[in-house]
């Protein structure tokens, strides 16, 4: 017999006692079919007696034992069972979503949308060419991390410290001034990774015990170039939005740039697919421009939605209705891309939020429904604006819309 069976036997771990009840329980079930076998009717009701108590036993020590066994796992015990199993039977019976984008939006989505489904994969754009992830891009040659980063801190189920501890930016009197943690930590796997930024990626995932998957949309350290109305040409993620001239067209270096295998079949495997929301040209598009990655979308059957932004941005969409946004969208990729779109209607107000976004020339974006409805397109027009310091998506509305929608047109798979 192993010696790992009388390791069971410990003492200290809670076991013994439980699995000596259940014991118990049967000798005392075995004991009463005895006395009801009696011919003494007196005999026999003590015998069905003593069985009752003896499955009692047997169900408490069962339990007991069941609890102990799965508490052993639960980082705040007894309490953190019912969290367990709403997770694990409700969220896991939920759609699958697949969410394309970047940047803030993305994963302020996230956050929301996992409390909805476990079955949601966040594939993200990697063409980030500022700050810290242009940096560690230079020096490392790994493809850009920084929305990764976010995304991954949104859906994890760790420790609220944990996410605090990735998003940690270094202060300018560091050596390390700029850099986010989670960056280098996310650097520092690819590189125990064996230079593999997959692999990377689905460590980092395990660390933080995310709630479903993040990935790259390519493995590939690609770079997004545009080429202006005026025929000029800016590459680098950062520096598309400061030429000042509107945005004719994207693409990128190198140009055979690979899609991520994983992805595609996310993709595929989609009930519902999320674009957006996120900066048109610096977040989601570089994801559809992708080789591959669109004629997936057009092949999944799944329900599509376009999440477009509350506000305009300066150097990228200035000036845009919503419908605009759907052309743009539209013209880099193709009219089956979509078949619905996701709009703010709500008056937006709140002057001193707005007097900073006018510094920057963005203001809001005009909900032109009617346009779009002439694309062919639905329309879920909703107050899904959230207003603090900045005008921004309030995650919990718009994923409440998000949820109305998808209820309403979801492909069931069977």
């Amino acid at each position: 017999m192993s010696t790992n069976f009388f390791k069971w036997l410990y003492p200290g771990i809670q076991i013994k006692r439980w699995l000596l009840t259940a014991l118990l329980g049967i000798g005392v079930v075995a004991l009463g079919a005895y006395f009801s076998a009696s011919q003494y009717p007196f005999v026999k009701i003590f015998g069905f007696l003593i069985i009752f108590c003896g499955v009692l036993l047997v169900v408490m020590g069962i339990l007991k034992l069941t609890v102990s066994l799965i508490t052993l796992f639960l980082p705040k015990r007894e309490q953190d069972l019912v969290n367990i199993l709403y997770q694990k039977r409700y969220l896991e019976r939920g759609p699958k979503i697949v969410a394309i984008g970047g940047g803030h939006g993305l994963s302020q989505l996230l956050l929301a949308l996992k409390e909805y489904t476990a079955n949601i994969t966040a594939i993200v754009t990697v063409a980030d060419s500022g700050g810290s992830s242009g940096r560690l891009r230079k020096e490392f040659d790994i493809v850009a991390p920084g929305d990764i980063r976010n995304c991954l801190v949104a859906l994890a189920d760790a420790p609220a410290l944990m996410g605090e501890l990735f998003q940690y930016r270094f202060p300018e009197k560091s050596e390390l001034k700029g850099h986010n943690f989670g960056n280098l930590f996310l650097t520092a796997m690819y590189e125990v990774a064996n230079r593999d930024f997959k692999e990377a990626v689905e460590l980092t995932s395990k660390v933080l015990a995310i709630r479903g998957k993040v990935m790259p949309s390519t493995v590939d350290n690609v770079h997004l170039v545009a080429r202006y109305i005026d025929g000029r040409v800016t590459e680098g993620e950062a520096k598309i939005p400061r030429a000042g001239v509107q945005i004719d067209e994207l693409f990128l270096k190198p140009h055979d740039v690979m899609p991520n295998e994983d992805a595609l079949l996310a993709i595929a495997e989609a009930d519902v697919i999320v674009l957006g929301p996120g900066s048109l040209y610096t977040s989601v598009l570089p994801n559809l421009i992708i080789k591959g990655i669109l004629g997936a979308i057009q092949s999944s059957p799944a329900f599509k939605i376009y999440v477009c932004n509350v506000m305009t941005q300066m150097g990228e969409t200035e000036g845009f209705t919503a419908s605009e946004h759907v052309r743009v969208l539209v013209k880099h990729t193709a009219p089956d891309v979509i078949n619905a779109v996701i709009i703010n209607a709500a008056e937006i107000s709140a002057a001193d939020a707005l007097d900073r976004y006018k510094h920057e020339n963005s203001f809001p974006v005009l909900p032109d429904v009617e346009e779009i409805h002439a694309m062919g397109y639905k329309v879920f027009a909703e107050d899904i604006v959230g207003i603090k310091d900045y005008v921004r998506h309030d995650s919990a509305k718009l994923t409440q819309v998000l949820i109305k929608a998808i209820e309403k047109n979801r492909v069931i798979k069977r």
